[in-house]
């Protein structure tokens, strides 16, 4: 493992012949494809980070350059990206979003000394599986996400038959899987559990099967673009199904897709950081320059808060004491103060229950 990767590697020293160079950092995800709304999300919270910090006077007086990499959730792609930066000299990445990238690009962050926190992937084995030290996460776990949701539909669809679908990614089967343990845990028993196939634009077999079966809620293990057709398509067959999901629901996009069928439309996320008082500034620079703050922005930026304290108390960019420093430490984030446990996960509040209404995702009345 390349366990030093100096400040001044594959860096271009500054035409003043200061002896100060930048340090190259970067955000990793689905900037093209299906999925390229979370992309645009992190990369919108990367680049304000980057901004700000560089304002603010950079890290241990060295400016910070981002580079963007592209993965479009796909595990390959996401491989071939991590070791793009790993030849351009990153330090550190942002990333990936879909946990299917984020393992086995983790794989070669570890190999190379890359510091990966992710802001987005959810699946356990994303940290309980690491390769190396240095991979953390700033967001939850579906095992969390799935108990939360679980003993929610026990508790509040007691009398209404439960399906649980997946998309076969290792986020949407993990969450589904996660969410159906629990739900069966607390007393329920699933009325039907299939998979579909994610970028299908018609899931009418699928709708009837459930409208047939007499389907009450369904559980929908996967993305936005999915489970907003079928929320569109089970209204379409009349039905009044309430559909549940998880936090890849968080983007203005699904109400796009779906219109007045996704009122109503529940789904589980971590407390929205836009609500913190810390985060106004940020989110106001962001709404001002006409990007998004929804979602996994602030979680991108605060990934790249938490690293930054930690190479500041390190001292250096290097691997071995970053790693240290993160693993000691409690860092001021526009998530709120944030730490990592012994294998990567953050300390911070769990799941909540949001509701779609009238176009806009907020936190469920009850």
């Amino acid at each position: 493992m390349k366990k030093a990767l100096m400040a001044g590697a594959a860096l271009s020293l500054m035409m003043t012949g200061s002896a100060w160079a930048d340090i190259t950092i970067a955000v990793a995800g689905p900037m093209t494809g299906q999925y390229a709304s979370f992309g645009e999300q992190m990369k919108a919270g990367a680049e304000q980070a980057v901004a700000d910090i560089n304002e603010a006077g950079g890290v241990n007086g060295e400016m910070l350059k981002l580079e963007v990499g592209d993965d479009a959730c796909d595990p390959k792609q996401a491989v071939a990206v991590a070791n793009q930066f790993a030849g351009s000299g990153v330090s550190f990445v942002a990333g990936h979003f879909c946990s299917g990238s984020s393992i086995p690009a983790s794989s070669v962050y570890a190999e190379e000394g890359i510091i990966q926190i992710s802001p987005a992937s959810t699946n356990p084995a994303f940290t309980d599986n690491r390769p190396g030290p240095g991979v953390y996460r700033v967001c939850g776990r579906d095992d969390q996400q799935g108990d939360v949701a679980g003993k929610f539909l026990v508790e509040n669809f007691g009398d209404k038959k439960v399906a649980f679908v997946h998309d076969k990614t290792a986020y949407g089967k993990g969450l589904a899987d996660a969410t159906m343990a629990a739900y069966e845990a607390a007393g329920g028993k699933p009325a039907l559990y299939e998979a579909y196939t994610a970028g299908e634009k018609d899931y009418t077999a699928l709708v009837s099967k459930l409208k047939q079966e007499g389907i009450g809620v369904l559980y929908v293990g996967g993305y936005h673009t999915e489970a907003g057709l079928m929320a569109r398509q089970m209204r379409e067959q009349g039905m009044d199904t309430v559909l549940v999901s998880g936090d890849a629901l968080v983007t203005d996009e699904y109400w796009a897709i779906t219109g007045d069928a996704g009122e109503g439309t529940l789904m589980t996320f971590s407390p929205d950081p836009r609500k913190n008082e810390i985060a106004k500034p940020v989110v106001d620079k962001l709404l001002a320059a006409g990007k998004t703050a929804e979602g996994y922005a602030l979680y991108t930026y605060a990934a790249i808060q938490a690293w930054k304290d930690a190479v500041e108390a390190a001292g250096s960019t290097d691997y071995d004491p970053v790693v240290a420093a993160l693993n000691d430490g409690t860092f001021s984030t526009v998530l709120g103060d944030l730490s990592f446990d012994d294998k990567g996960d953050v300390t911070l509040p769990g799941y909540v229950f949001y509701e779609w209404k009238d176009g806009k995702y907020d936190y469920l009345e009850q």
